[in-house]
C-alpha cells in the first residue's frame, strides 16, 4: 500500500491505465500503489483528464463538482464570491465547489429583453458588452422601439439595453425642443410682376413623434415645402405696395395655411415672420426716388404752413399796431433797439437839427 495526503482545498483523482478509479479528498489516505494520482487546486475551474460523462458516473465525484451548460443560442455569466468574472460561451464547464463561491446566471440570446437581475454594472463589462445593443435616449428626446420593423412602445430619456441577435431593432429619435427653420432666398413674383427675394423664419416643436417617424418621411423636408408654397400663394396675390405696408400679414397667413397641414406631421408651429425682404436693383432705385420725392413733398408742405402761419402773424401785429399809435411806437423802438445792438459808436454832424431828429424818435411830444 501507498500512503498519500492530500491537503485543504485539494482533490486527488485516482486511475490505473487510463481508467479512473476514485477521487480522494481531503485527508491522509492509503491506496494500490499501481494507481496514478493527479491532484486538483479547488478554488480553480476543473480541466477533466478523460471524459466528462464517464467521470461524473462517479456520484461522489459529481457532488464535488458545480456542471454549467451552455447551449448553442445561450451565454453565461459567471460570478465569484458575488462579482463578475466571465461570460461562458456554447459548452460544459465544470467548477469545483467548497472553496470559491460560484453563481452563473443563463442568457437566452434569443430573446430580446435583458432580465432585471442583471445589473447595468454587468452589462457595460468588456466581456458582455459585445453581447449587447445600447441605445441612448437624451433628456429632451423621445425615442420609438421598433422590433423587427414593427413598433412596439415609447421610449422616454434614459439608457436602453437588449441582447443582440438576429432579430433586427432600431430606435428612431424626435427632438422635442424648440427648433427654428429657415426658408431662405425665395424668388417669389408680386400680383403686380414685381420680383422678391425673401427670407421667413418659423419655430416649431414636434407633438406627435408617431406622426413625425412613422407616419412621414422627412417631416422637417415636408414642412419647409408647406412654407415655400404659402409664401407665394399669399405674395403672388399681393401687390409690392401692399406687402411692404405690413409685413407681418404674412406670417399670420402662412400659420394659418399651415396649421391643418402640419397636424398631420406631428408638428406644431410657435411662431413665424418674415425676415428679410430684398428688392432687386432697379426696383430699389425707383422705390429710394419715390422715397425722396414723398419726403420732398411733406417738407414742402411744412415749409409752406409754416411761411402762412408767419404772413398771418404779421398781419394780425400789423392790424394792432393801425390801431394803436403807441404800439407802433413801441414796436419802432423795438426795431431802433435792434440795430442799436448792432453799434459800436455814433458820430453825428450836422447840428442841432440831427439831436432834434433823435428826439423826436425815442422822445415824441417832449
Amino acid at each position: 500500500m501507498k500512503k498519500i495526503s492530500v491537503n485543504a482545498g485539494q482533490v486527488a483523482l485516482l486511475f490505473r491505465k487510463g481508467d479512473y478509479r476514485g477521487v480522494l479528498t481531503e485527508g491522509t489516505h492509503w491506496i494500490n500503489p499501481f494507481l496514478g494520482v493527479i491532484r486538483y487546486d479547488r478554488s480553480k475551474q476543473f480541466a477533466a483528464p478523460m471524459n466528462l460523462n464517464i467521470l461524473l458516473r462517479d456520484e461522489k465525484l459529481a457532488a464535488l463538482l458545480t456542471l454549467v451548460e451552455v447551449k448553442d443560442h445561450e451565454i453565461a455569466l459567471q460570478y465569484e464570491n458575488g462579482n463578475f468574472k466571465n461570460v461562458l460561451t456554447p459548452g460544459r464547464y465544470t467548477y469545483w465547489k467548497g472553496v470559491t463561491d460560484y453563481d452563473f446566471i443563463k442568457v437566452d440570446l434569443s430573446k430580446i429583453e435583458i432580465d432585471d437581475q442583471i445589473s447595468k454594472d454587468t452589462l457595460v463589462q468588456r466581456e458582455v458588452i459585445q453581447y449587447v445593443r445600447v441605445f441612448v435616449v437624451e433628456s429632451y428626446e423621445k425615442g420609438m422601439l421598433l422590433i423587427d420593423g414593427k413598433f412596439d412602445r415609447f421610449l422616454d430619456k434614459g439608457i436602453y439595453y437588449f441582447w443582440k441577435n438576429a432579430t433586427p431593432i432600431s430606435v428612431l429619435k424626435a427632438d422635442l425642443r424648440h427648433q427654428q427653420m429657415e426658408i431662405a432666398g425665395q424668388d417669389i413674383l408680386t400680383k403686380d410682376k414685381a420680383a422678391l427675394r425673401v427670407t421667413f423664419i418659423a419655430q416649431y416643436r414636434v407633438t406627435d413623434i408617431e406622426k413625425a417617424l412613422i407616419d412621414n418621411k422627412d417631416h422637417a423636408k415636408q414642412m419647409y415645402v408647406l412654407i415655400q408654397l404659402a409664401l407665394r400663394e399669399y405674395i403672388g396675390s399681393q401687390t409690392l405696395d401692399e406687402l411692404l405696408e405690413d409685413k407681418d400679414v404674412v406670417s399670420a397667413y402662412v400659420i394659418k395655411a399651415l396649421k391643418g397641414k402640419v397636424d398631420k406631421l406631428g408638428i406644431e408651429i410657435l411662431d413665424a415672420g418674415v425676415r428679410d425682404v430684398i428688392l432687386p436693383g432697379e426696383v430699389k432705385e425707383i422705390m429710394n426716388q419715390v422715397l425722396v420725392a414723398q419726403k420732398q413733398a411733406q417738407a414742402n408742405v411744412i415749409m409752406r404752413r409754416e411761411e402762412t402761419a408767419s404772413t398771418r402773424s404779421l398781419l394780425n401785429t400789423a392790424k394792432l399796431m393801425e390801431d394803436n399809435e403807441m404800439l407802433f411806437k413801441l414796436k419802432e423802438m423795438e426795431y431802433v433797439e435792434k440795430i442799436a445792438d448792432k453799434i459800436n459808436s455814433i458820430s453825428l454832424s450836422g447840428g442841432g437839427q440831427l439831436i432834434d431828429q433823435l428826439r423826436d424818435i425815442f422822445a415824441p411830444g417832449k
